[in-house]
């Protein structure tokens, strides 16, 4: 397995990590630019979060990912094993669009229930070299299987 390249200052790299996760926010926030219109337009559960809510949970989420990447980086991952961070990284940009732009509810569903598999497998991946670094994706996981659950139900719903 080919480690990842360690010669940068810790610092650095964990601006580069914060970076990277700012880019898949941005992404997600320039594609969810009616995302409160919409979510209050569909028909959803009772237990459904106000929408003001998933700004600060994700900002929360965000920096978690990246501190956990950074970790992971730290402990000696390799890139082999960050292929599924990244991965997750993917899929994560990619929900918002889906959902929010796009409105492919029942996609979007798919998606996120591969993203909740790639969350999982890296907090797994990531415990076998930093524990700290996988149970920082623990929060991250939780939150994608709630919004699973909510968008399973908005599915079902509209």
């Amino acid at each position: 397995m080919t480690t990842v390249h360690r010669s940068a200052p810790a610092p650095v790299v964990l601006a580069g990590f914060v970076a990277v996760v700012a880019v898949v926010a941005a992404v997600g926030s320039l594609a969810a630019t009616q995302s409160r219109a919409v979510y209050e337009g569909l028909n959803q559960p009772a237990w459904a979060p106000p929408g003001w809510l998933f700004g600060p949970v994700w900002t929360v989420l965000y920096l978690l990912i990246a501190v956990s990447g950074w970790l992971f980086w730290r402990a000696g991952g390799t890139r082999r094993e960050f292929a599924w961070y990244a991965a997750g990284l993917v899929l994560n940009a990619a929900w918002t669009p889906l959902f929010f732009a796009a409105g492919a509810y029942t996609v979007a569903l798919v998606e996120i229930v591969a993203l909740d598999l790639v969350v999982a497998a890296t907090a797994l991946v990531f415990r076998r070299r930093s524990p700290a670094a996988a149970a920082l994706q623990l929060p991250y996981l939780a939150w994608t299987l709630f919004a699973t659950s909510l968008n399973a139900a908005i599915v079902v719903l509209n």
